[in-house]
Formats: structure tokens, sequence, C-alpha cells
């Protein structure tokens, strides 16, 4: 039986003592001297840091609260602009949420960003772990917070013998026999903060760890074999064709449609991602195109195996001319990147 009291209280003072310090986080310190939680900053910080690493996300974070200090500033830019300072990040829908929420809370919240948990989940691209964790941090509300870091500590906590991704909700469940009003917010972050250090997926420092002594899976020496998973299927493969056009320092690109992967974002044009073309219908302005390698890009659940091709003009046709492939998705800067190798850099890579 689980001493949830003494819990709490172990992990709060060794969240006091060792937690993170992030450039979106309000401290207990900085608490204690007035400073409040901006919830249109930590909503940016939680959408960022969805499957990535806080390192990464950093920069884009600080990138974007320069460029829109407010929500109704990023609600009021161009679509285009927030996609292509958005690349990089991976998950492109959650660009496109991103800026589809901005422009909900401007205009149904008159630019106040919500703080409660039940109007947040009607936000479009807010989920229950962003929900709550804006609710808890901006507004002191005892919402249930559960990221993959919490999920590995409580699937040791309790040593819970469902594997992943079925066992999510009653882990969860777990979770939430935990919550408790006393200082939610920094108790949800001092949780994250734990799994994302002591109790790390291969090398958990349980010597250290506040809640070791109620560890079901320490007290039998068996942490890593938390949480449990079902086995891993072979990541397919699909591949295609890409095709780089230049002219002087530009290439060629296309905005792929909303729908389905890297959707309204700038690209070079490609064939369908399957099974390898047989010929190059799918090119731009048919001509001969010359091969300059291959490159392979790995999505969450496929990988990408695409040959790349190039070609020239002496004039710019119609369509998107671009000559900083920055804004561009990794695996198309990839893409120009290989032609460039081909043929030597024809602008800024």
């Amino acid at each position: 039986m689980h001493d949830i009291s003494k819990m709490r209280a172990a992990l709060l003072r060794w969240y006091d003592e060792q937690g993170r310090s992030l450039p979106w986080r309000v401290r207990p310190e900085d608490r204690a001297k007035g400073i409040i939680a901006d919830p249109y900053a930590v909503w940016l910080s939680e959408v960022m840091s969805q499957q990535t690493t806080l390192v990464h996300a950093a920069p884009y974070w600080e990138k974007f609260l320069a460029a829109f200090p407010s929500v109704t500033d990023l609600a009021n830019a161009e679509r285009e602009l927030v996609l292509s300072m958005w690349a990089g990040l991976g998950y492109y829908a959650r660009a496109r949420n991103l800026h589809k929420c901005a422009g909900v809370v401007r205009d149904d919240h008159g630019g106040v960003f919500p703080v409660d948990e039940k109007t947040l989940l009607g936000l479009p691209g807010i989920g229950p772990y962003t929900a709550a964790t804006i609710a808890a941090i901006c507004a002191d509300e005892a919402t249930n917070i559960v990221d993959g870091n919490v999920e590995r500590v409580i699937s040791r906590i309790f040593a819970y013998e469902v594997p992943l991704p079925k066992g999510r909700k009653g882990l969860r469940e777990l979770a939430g026999t935990l919550v408790r009003e006393d200082r939610p917010g920094d108790y949800g972050q001092a949780l994250m903060d734990l799994g994302a250090g002591l109790c790390s997926r291969t090398s958990p420092q349980c010597g250290l760890c506040p809640w070791s002594q109620w560890c079901k899976a320490h007290a039998c020496g068996e942490e890593t074999l938390y949480p449990k998973k079902d086995k891993k299927k072979k990541t397919p493969i699909r591949r295609g064709y890409a095709y780089v056009l230049m002219c002087g320092n530009k290439i060629l690109a296309e905005q792929r449609p909303d729908a389905g992967l890297l959707g309204g974002m700038l690209g070079v044009p490609t064939s369908p991602w399957g099974e390898r073309p047989k010929d190059h219908s799918a090119a731009p302005l048919q001509r001969n195109w010359e091969k300059a390698g291959e490159i392979k890009h790995v999505f969450t659940h496929f990988e990408l195996d695409l040959e790349v091709f190039m070609a020239q003009v002496e004039e710019m046709k119609e369509g998107i001319w671009v000559e900083d492939i920055s804004g561009l998705p990794t695996v198309f800067r990839k893409v120009v990147e290989c032609a460039h190798k081909k043929t030597g850099p024809a602008g800024p890579v």
C-alpha cells in the first residue's frame, strides 16, 4: 500500500531542490517572488516539446515568442510563415493546429488563453496531456498529467504488467490515484522531471530517487523491465523519387496538401511514396533528369528511401521558387543538399 501523502511530500522536496530550470518554467522560488506562469508560453512549450528533446525545442520556443509575443500575434500571422518557422520540429500537423488554435483563442476567447482543463480540451490540437499540464501549472487545477516519462515512473512504482500501448489507460488511472490539491502544478512538473532524469529508460538512478522506497519494480530489482511493451513490429519502408529543379540559386518547390504527412508544408516535387516508380511521370517539367544520389529519412511509422534526381533550367517557369531552404522540412532539406553535393551549392543551405 502506497502512502500517497508521504510520496508527494518526498517528490516535492526533491523538486524544490533539484527540479529542472527551463526557459518557460516558473519554479517555486520564482512564484514566491510573485512571478506567474503565462499559459500562452506554457502551451507553446508543451506543443513544441512533444516528440522531441527540450534542448531542440527551446530555440524554437524563443524564436516563436520573439516573433509572436501574444497568442493574437500568432493568430494574425500568415500560416505559411508559422509553418516555415516550425520546419525542423517535425509532426507538422502540430504547427497547423497551433495556428488554428491561436485563431480560436483570438476569436472565441478574446485573445485570453484559457487555463481550465475542460475549456482547453475543446481547443484544436490540445489533448488530455497538454490540457492537464496547462491547467495545473497556470491555474493550480488538480489534474492528472501523464506523458511518456510519467508512464515509465508509474509503471515501475506499481510494477504494472499490462504492456504498452494497451496498458496506457490503466497507467493513467493509477497516476490519477496520486493526484491531490496540494501544489498540483509543481507536482506534475516534478513527476515529469523524475521520469526525464533519475527514472530513465535504461539507467535509472534508484539510489537518488525520492520514490525508491515505494517502488515495487525497485524492490524486485527489475526496474528496466518496466514499462512492459508489446513486441516491436518491423519498420516498413516506402520508396520514391524526389526532383530538384534548379534555376541559378533557386529551386522549384510545391505546397503539399493539408491532408497527409507534412501537410501544408513546402517541399520539392516527389513521386508518391510507396513502391519505387517505373518512370518519371510525376516529375515537374518533363526533361532529362540526372540521378544525384539517395537519401533516407525515418518518420514515426515508416522509413522513407528517396532517389534524388536533379536538372537545371535557364529561366524560371510558373511555380514556387525558393532560395533559402531552411524553412523546408528536414526530409526535403536532405534532398536538396544531396543535389547540391552533386553540383556544388547553388544557394544557401
